[in-house]
């Protein structure tokens, strides 16, 4: 079963260092992936899946796929939001709607799908229960 209403939007704040510019002071377009990567995983944790509680459940999970639009630009020492939402839910993959956003500008924006694996096996698995009915219920 697919969840079709989508839960509402987690929000991670963060500042850009210069670690995550060029040389130009620009964020480097590959650290929006890392800054929506932190946004899920504390949307996670904040339901009670953190890592330690993933691993001793033998699982992982994994980028599956991802679709960002890049709209604006932010810079070293900005202030920025990360958003996490979940938009469905079915079998093994969660799918995201995630933005970066300085104030009300959105920078960037995307839909990002992660899969449930089996840690050892590294194959595909279905969401535990439990886990499927607490993150359905966020609401």
């Amino acid at each position: 079963m697919t969840k079709t209403a989508t839960s509402p939007e987690f929000l991670h704040r963060l500042r850009v260092y210069i670690e995550d510019t060029d040389a130009g002071g620009i964020v480097y377009y590959v650290n929006y992936l890392k800054f929506m990567e932190r946004a899920r995983t504390e949307f996670m944790r904040g339901h009670g899946y953190g890592k330690t509680h993933i691993f001793n459940q033998d699982l992982m999970f994994v980028v599956q796929s991802v679709a960002v639009n890049y709209c604006l630009a932010a810079q070293l020492d900005d202030e920025l939001e990360a958003s996490a939402r979940i938009v469905s839910l079915r079998g093994a993959r969660i799918v995201f709607h995630q933005s970066v956003r300085r104030s009300e500008e959105v920078l960037a924006e995307g839909e990002i799908t992660i899969a449930c694996v089996d840690r050892g096996q590294r194959k595909p698995r279905r969401l535990p229960a439990e886990m499927l009915a607490r993150l359905r219920a966020v609401d």
